[in-house]
């Protein structure tokens, strides 16, 4: 079954690829203008009648064979589809003279998991998905790999991972074969691929976007909820969708129709920020709450043994990234919670987070896991309550004197791109700054800032002998500043629950202060396939 899928993909890409060239429809001069294109300005050209969405739709998928070709990114071809959905535009465009919506001829892709009624939206306002993007198996991993499609590379370079789950998305993106990708993240698989590949995206607040229809790694699993959301390759477009998808009627009304809000910032802004989250390296606003926060998400989602998770997976072979995550229930509960074997293991290891992951991790009772829920939601009123309380007060505090006063908070967080099948090893390293947000239900967005400098940007001076370690040495470091030249760095921004239209208009201020030449956004992928290293 795996097999002739993947067979039927490639032979309907192969046919793809053959009758482009022999049409041979667009230079690659008229190609550019359309992929250097936001959404808008795709709407305003068809508007104008100087395009039509037929046309727009071939440039585009002219360049997802090329993403493909590059990053293995693609899964099912959605290309006639496609075509006769952008003629059907054009022919209605043509007799009315009335666009069909903000979206008219706009291409899109879509996580594979993805459905109804997130799309439907994205239909609604004319938009025309033609493809469906690779995730990893169970979509509950860092990496974007599986036994049926196999893995996805990242588009800067093919030794590094592109992140998941949506690592087939961020690659579309990231070389300018889609305008707006559709997802979902329960850990951070919105924001690592945007990360990884250098793209924009949001995770909004739970019931922001209906996720009705869509399949989940938990069916039936609320102690982490699964948001739905956009990424994109700038803020114009991310902000689009938000507008559209934000409060769409779902299949059913499962959520209060909260839609998208204008937000006026006050002029003087503070951003908080911390470079650490409190696992690699102490931070005062973060040290107590964090770990805390990761062994609550790692205690939830293992409650079951991940039975749940794996129901899926039938005979299909079980992904490394996935080996490490799965391995805690397998170990009995009495050398879990011996104190003897995890200081043991920790030592072996070097690693006493991932051996407190090992330990909460295993089926629990339902008693059990009510009382974690109950933990969970602790540490979420502390994270959500309001402005005027105490904990608000000593996160200001921390920043300036006259911070209090500010109505708006931002946490700022760096990473850097793994290597591929590196994922499984750093999961207790890396996981914290996604997971904590998703478990107290903050928006968060993801910003690429600058490329990684191999002159600049190497050890320099570090306090902590385990982290330099971590990063700089051995035969396989985390970081390599040399391997990773020309690489993204990003910020993560990050709100309080049901602000998310604060979280994109923070994201937008800090966009704009950067400034549009750092190499990022919509026409930027033929540098960067240039220079793209094949390193191993």
């Amino acid at each position: 079954m795996s097999s002739s899928k993947r067979t039927s993909r490639d032979q309907a890409l192969e046919k793809e690829l053959q009758a482009t060239a022999s049409r041979n429809q667009l230079s690659n001069a008229s190609q550019m203008v359309f992929l250097r294109s936001t959404a808008h300005e795709i709407v305003a050209n068809i508007e104008r009648r100087t395009w039509t969405a037929s046309q727009v739709l071939e440039a585009f998928v002219a360049q997802s064979l090329v993403a493909h070709s590059e990053t293995n990114c693609i899964t099912e071809v959605l290309f006639g589809y496609a075509r006769k959905r952008a003629k059907e535009l054009d022919a209605e465009f043509e007799k009315t003279g009335q666009l069909r919506g903000p979206l008219h001829g706009v291409p899109i892709s879509v996580k594979g998991s993805v459905t109804h009624p997130f799309v439907q939206s994205m239909l609604d306002a004319g938009a025309v998905p033609f493809v469906k993007t690779n995730v990893p198996q169970t979509m509950f991993a860092y990496e974007c790999d599986n036994p049926v499609w196999g893995r996805t590379e990242n588009p800067y370079n093919a030794a590094y991972s592109s992140g998941g789950s949506l690592g087939g998305e961020a690659c579309m993106l990231s070389l300018d074969a889609s305008i707006i990708g559709l997802g979902s993240d329960i850990g951070g698989s919105l924001r690592i691929p945007a990360a990884y590949c250098g793209v924009y995206s949001l995770k909004p607040g739970f019931g922001r976007i209906s996720d009705c229809g869509a399949q989940e790694s938990f069916p039936g699993f609320d102690g982490v909820k699964s948001v739905c959301g956009p990424m994109a390759r700038c803020m114009d477009d991310l902000e689009l969708a938000c507008r559209i998808a934000f409060g769409a009627p779902g299949a059913y009304n499962d959520f209060p129709p909260l839609q998208f809000r204008d937000v006026k910032l006050v002029k003087k802004l503070h951003f908080g920020y911390y470079t650490s989250d409190g696992i690699m390296k102490a931070s005062p606003a973060s040290i107590h709450l964090t770990p805390e926060i990761l062994k609550a998400y790692h205690t939830l989602t293992s409650a079951d043994g991940y039975r749940n998770l794996l129901r899926e997976k039938g005979s299909d072979p079980l992904d490394a990234s996935l080996s490490v995550l799965t391995f805690g229930p397998k170990v009995p509960r009495r050398a879990r919670t011996s104190l003897i074997i995890r200081s043991a293991a920790a030592w072996i290891i070097d690693d006493k987070d991932m051996t407190d992951i090992v330990r909460l991790s295993g089926s629990r009772t339902v008693e059990e896991y009510h009382i974690t829920c109950s933990d969970r939601n602790e540490l979420k009123e502390i994270l959500t309550i309001l402005d005027s309380s105490g904990w608000y007060h000593h996160v200001y505090s921390r920043l300036s004197p006259n911070t209090a006063r500010v109505g708006i908070f931002k946490d700022v967080w760096l990473m850097c791109v793994l290597k591929n099948s590196s994922g499984s090893k750093m999961l207790s390293i890396m996981s914290a700054a996604m997971l904590a947000y998703n478990l107290v239900d903050s928006p968060c967005g993801v910003v690429p800032v600058t490329r990684v400098d191999a002159e600049t940007d190497g050890p320099g001076h570090r306090s902590s002998m385990a982290e330099n370690k971590l990063y700089f040495k051995g035969k396989t470091p985390l970081y390599d500043p040399v391997a990773m030249d020309g690489m993204p760095i990003v910020v993560q921004i990050v709100g309080k629950i049901w602000e998310g239209e604060k979280v994109l208009a923070m994201m937008r201020i800090v966009d704009e202060a950067l400034g549009k030449a750092r190499g990022f956004g919509p026409g930027s992928w033929e540098e960067r396939l240039q220079n793209r290293g094949r390193r191993t």
